[in-house]
């Protein structure tokens, strides 16, 4: 009886359906910079471009797990890349916390290229999206970065991520507008 309520279970069941999630934001805002292992000597501009791809999300209550990648400059006079996992925990339905931790390398002219490690907190909108792996997110990220090279550079970052999609929006709604719209919804001849 029991197996047979078992095998009926798994006839059933519905396909589970964990597509990868990606998104990809600009990230604007201010960073405290030091070197010599000071945390704070000056303040500067930041902007750069972040993604990351989740994997292990089927539903916006799901967690997710899954690389990133980083570009930035702080007050255009140094360059940073960097990389590593994060992880996405649905505190919140419409509000998840994303932490990552990663290494970077940071170019500067003054001190060459030298690596680090990163940690950062996004919170912010998030959601599933069911008909695509491209979701859009928009929120603030804090980042500590710590060099490990001969300059011991330390960053504090607080930014707004705004979605690149998003941000296209406008250009695309232009774009179409100077082109006619759409084939669907132009007047049949």
């Amino acid at each position: 009886m029991g197996g047979a309520v078992l095998a009926g279970c798994l006839a059933f069941a519905a396909e589970a359906r964990a597509e990868p999630q990606g998104t990809v934001g600009l990230t604007i805002g201010a960073a405290g910079r030091g070197l010599e292992r000071k945390i704070w000597d000056q303040t500067v501009f930041h902007l750069g471009l972040r993604g990351d791809v989740l994997f292990g999300r089927s539903k916006v209550t799901d967690f997710g797990v899954g690389p990133y990648a980083e570009v930035f400059t702080h007050a255009f006079d140094e360059v940073q890349f960097g990389a590593g996992v994060s992880t996405l925990f649905p505190v919140l339905q419409a509000l998840p916390i994303v932490a990552s931790v990663g290494g970077y390398g940071r170019y500067a002219p003054m001190q060459g290229l030298e690596p680090g490690v990163s940690g950062a907190l996004f919170w912010g909108s998030r959601s599933y999206n069911f008909h695509a792996s491209y979701v859009i997110a928009a929120g603030l990220l804090a980042q500590f970065r710590y060099g490990l090279g001969p300059s011991r550079e330390t960053s504090i970052v607080v930014s707004a991520q705004l979605d690149l999609v998003a941000l296209s929006l406008p250009f695309q709604i232009l774009y179409n507008a100077i082109r006619g719209g759409s084939a669907d919804t132009r007047p049949v001849r």
